[in-house]
């Protein structure tokens, strides 16, 4: 891992990584990073990320995630002031045929 990527993942808990081997010394991608601490983070974890990637690096990727959960997506759409209708996981979401329940 680079120096910087290793500070990053530092601050953060380890079971947002549940599936990557931390130990193995790969670099966690920007992108999942971006999706687990925004999905599962606190507030402090998501400002150290905002900090770290910066905010428009940060809306880019949160805009192409393919899943956001819906409260995650109501909040990151109200917190960096975009439409949802503009979130990649929403598009996806519209165009999905929902089965009714019965």
């Amino acid at each position: 891992m680079s120096d910087s990527q290793q500070n990053i993942t530092d601050l953060l808990k380890k079971n947002y990584f549940w599936d990557v081997d931390v130990t193995s010394g790969k670099k966690i991608s920007d992108r999942l990073i971006v999706e687990r601490i925004f999905n599962f983070g606190t507030l402090r974890e998501i400002g150290l990320v905002i900090r770290f990637y910066g905010r428009k690096e940060v809306e880019r990727i949160l805009l192409s995630l393919n899943f956001l959960d819906p409260r995650t997506l109501n909040f990151v759409s109200k917190f960096f002031n975009l439409q949802k209708r503009d979130f990649k996981c929403y598009k996806r979401k519209q165009l999905t045929v929902q089965h009714w329940d019965y």
